[in-house]
C-alpha cells in the first residue's frame, strides 16, 4: 500500500505545494485553466485575446466618456447634437473616439438627474466608460435603482433637493446610455482637457457629480 493510502492529509500537502507562493486567487487559476484548455481546441487565440484586455485596460475606459462629455460643455452645438443622436455626434466630430450604434445621452439640468441601469443583466456603454464597476452588476444596484433611486444615490454620497426629478433609464442589449453631468460653476474658460480632468465614470452613470473645480488643478 503506497504512503498516500496509509496518510490521509498527503494528498492534502501535496496540494497546496502545487500553488505554494502563486498569487493568483482560485478564480484567477480557473480562468487561466480554461484559457489554456480552450487554446489548445484552437477556440481562442492568445495574443488576440492579450490585445482586447490591453484594449479594455489602455485605450478603453472612463477618459474617453470624460472627453466627450468636456466637448459637450463646451460646444453647444455638439451637445444638442449628442442629446438628438449620440452616436452620430461623436462620430462625426473627427476627435474623438468612434462608437458603435444605439449610444443614447441624457443630460442632467437643475430641475433632472439622470441615473443608467441594467435590470436584466449588466449591460454597460463599454466603449466610452470602459468595463463596468462591480456594483453597477450587482443583483442589489439593479434592483434598488429602481425602487429606490433618491436612496441609492444617497448611499454614493449624492443628495438632490427633494423637488430633482430622479429619471432611471434601463439599458439593453440594444441602447447604453450615457449621463451628461451638470458643469460645475466656476469652470467659464476652462479648455475641454481641463474640464474632462473634472468628469468622473459615476457621474456619467448618474451616481455621482462632475467634480468641483478645486479639484482639479488649472
Amino acid at each position: 500500500m503506497s504512503p498516500d493510502e496509509h496518510d490521509p492529509h498527503a494528498h492534502a500537502h501535496t496540494h497546496d505545494h502545487d500553488h505554494a507562493g502563486s498569487t493568483l486567487s482560485e478564480m484567477q487559476l480557473r480562468v487561466r485553466a480554461l484559457e489554456t484548455v480552450l487554446t489548445e481546441k484552437g477556440y481562442i487565440d492568445p495574443a488576440a485575446l492579450d490585445r482586447i484586455v490591453e484594449a479594455f485596460e489602455t485605450r478603453i475606459g472612463p477618459h474617453i466618456g470624460a472627453r466627450i462629455i468636456a466637448k459637450a460643455w463646451n460646444d453647444p452645438a455638439f451637445k444638442e447634437r449628442l442629446i438628438a443622436d449620440a452616436t452620430t455626434a461623436i462620430n462625426q466630430a473627427g476627435t474623438l473616439d468612434r462608437v458603435g450604434e444605439h449610444l443614447l445621452a441624457v443630460e442632467n439640468t437643475e430641475r433632472r438627474h439622470n441615473m443608467v441601469v441594467c435590470t436584466l443583466c449588466s449591460c454597460y456603454p463599454w466603449e466610452v466608460l470602459g468595463l463596468p464597476p462591480v456594483w453597477y452588476k450587482s443583483a442589489a444596484y439593479r434592483s434598488r435603482a429602481v425602487i429606490d433611486p433618491r436612496g441609492v444615490l444617497q448611499d454614493f454620497g449624492v443628495a438632490l433637493p427633494q423637488e430633482t426629478e430622479i429619471r432611471v433609464w434601463d439599458s439593453t442589449a440594444e441602447t447604453r446610455y450615457i449621463v451628461v453631468p451638470r458643469r460645475p460653476p466656476g469652470t467659464e474658460g476652462w479648455s475641454e482637457a481641463q474640464l474632462a480632468e473634472l468628469v468622473t465614470r459615476d457621474s456619467m452613470v448618474g451616481t455621482g457629480l462632475a467634480k468641483a473645480p478645486a479639484g482639479a488643478a488649472r
